[in-house]
């Protein structure tokens, strides 16, 4: 074989070896583009932008005071049947039947006795009745000057006992005082709380939350809000599902929700969770979050 010709079948071979890697590429290029080109999109859940309650507010705590509370001192020798303790009342019952007469219930509530040994009555020989109407209570709060602009009658109030300590009592503020007390630089303050199953006991201590400010304001969970420096962006679900991201102003935070100022309206989209599997401009599979 002529040189020529072997230099030609080398130059012939290296391009087809060429154009095989090429082509092999390409093939293997097309193959994974197939494979992995055709993903289905995130699965993320989504949140929809409605308006939720927001407030401030001032925690304290108090002492729970029957609605209505009076006493009856009986001597012994008088009664001339025991008496039930621990049991509700209704006005115009009998409560204790004397030999000089009767006790009345002047108004509904719940029967006791001061004191659970003889040594704390006063005397061996007499019982102290006590009836407490609790269908309502009052606590009577010292709350700092700082915040006489702030308390007005009939905000909302919520309190705890520590004997429920996962049930939260509801009520208002009931009256303020007139003038702030120059000893303590506080103005008293009184609020009443329903006691609709007698949960609440005279003289147990109560925390008590006062919310002020209350508004409704449009709401996102705030795990939804990127932040970066100074700035806060969400990420906002479009009509063909693809996310675009948004700067957003924020408020207050209550309960897991965020309070929105501006960047959204009533009525749009955003990714609640799932933020690391998302970037501008893809498409996601939105999912709602049951209630």
């Amino acid at each position: 074989m002529k040189r020529s010709t072997k230099i030609t079948t080398i130059i012939i071979i290296f391009f087809i070896i060429i154009a095989a890697v090429i082509g092999g590429r390409y093939a293997m290029k097309i193959h994974f583009q197939k494979k992995f080109g055709k993903r289905p999109p995130p699965a993320v859940i989504v949140a929809i932008v409605k308006n939720e309650n927001f407030y401030q507010k001032l925690e304290t705590y108090g002492t729970a005071l029957s609605n209505k509370t009076t006493s009856f001192r009986i001597k012994k020798t008088e009664l001339l049947e025991s008496i039930n303790f621990d049991q509700k009342v209704k006005k115009g019952d009998i409560i204790a039947k004397l030999k000089t007469g009767n006790v009345i219930a002047p108004f509904s509530g719940m029967l006791g006795k001061r004191g659970i040994s003889e040594s704390t009555l006063g005397s061996g020989n007499s019982i102290i009745l006590t009836l407490d109407d609790t269908s309502i209570i009052f606590s009577d709060l010292k709350i700092p000057e700082v915040y006489a602009g702030i308390i007005k009658k009939g905000l909302s109030i919520e309190a705890k006992f520590a004997a429920y300590k996962n049930k939260i009592y509801r009520g208002n503020i009931e009256s303020i005082a007139s003038r702030i007390d120059a000893q303590t630089r506080s103005i008293l303050t009184r609020v009443k709380i329903e006691n609709k199953n007698s949960e609440l006991i005279p003289g147990s201590f109560l925390e008590i939350q006062i919310k002020y400010n209350e508004r409704d304001s449009l709401s996102i969970p705030d795990t939804g809000v990127i932040y970066e420096g100074d700035k806060k962006f969400v990420y906002k679900v479009l009509e063909n599902n693809t996310v675009q991201k948004i700067e957003v102003t924020t408020g207050s935070r209550n309960k897991g929700k965020i309070e929105l100022l501006s960047g959204l309206v009533n009525g749009n989209k955003v990714v609640a969770e799932g933020l690391t599997k998302v970037r501008p401009r893809i498409k996601i599979k939105p999912i709602i979050k049951p209630k």
